[in-house]
């Protein structure tokens, strides 16, 4: 069970590395066009800015949810580490506890802002809900809501290999961090 629970979870930290990755990119290429369409070509769009404030957002709730299993997330651990074992274990408990209850925050009124702004429409994207700008918070919040649970009961993954398997014969296919 452990194990099935650390390769579902393997998927959902590739998948937000992968879609942290692609708002980055993404919003590498949309700036640029409105940089190029305000100075060479003289007619600012209205599009840019916004969605690539919205890839911003993407990137930063979901990167940090990957950030946060892959152990690269700021931890100044000069004084737990200067601790006897037994504080520093309850300093690290006291962090997931916190952990849990900043997700659990994000996700609820993350998603009560989401839904709330649904009704309204963007100025420069009339086809977006504003709701679906705030939609990141609730989500990358159980993302990473579901890393500090794994944390919390399996310990750190910082150090452990993701293995990819091959969906037909649930073999490995390569093991990379």
């Amino acid at each position: 069970m452990t194990e099935q629970i650390h390769r579902w979870l393997d998927a959902v930290y590739l998948a937000c590395i992968w879609i942290s990755g692609m708002a980055i990119l993404l919003m590498s290429l949309i700036i640029p066009w409105g940089i190029f369409a305000r100075y060479v070509l003289g007619a600012g769009s209205s599009w840019p800015e916004p969605l690539a404030v919205l890839l911003m957002v993407i990137f930063t709730f979901f990167g940090a949810a990957a950030t946060y299993r892959a152990g690269g997330h700021i931890a100044v651990e000069m004084l737990t580490n200067m601790l006897p074992t037994q504080a520093r274990y309850l300093c690290e408990k006291l962090v997931d506890l916190l952990m849990i209850a900043i997700c659990l925050f994000v996700m609820i009124w993350g998603g009560k802002l989401s839904m709330e702004m649904m009704r309204q429409g963007l100025a420069e994207l009339p086809w977006l809900a504003v709701g679906v700008t705030y939609l990141p918070l609730p989500i990358g919040s159980f993302l990473t809501l579901l890393f500090v649970l794994e944390n919390t009961f399996f310990g750190s993954q910082k150090d452990r290999a993701v293995v990819t398997y091959d969906h037909e014969s649930s073999q490995p296919l390569n093991e990379a961090l």
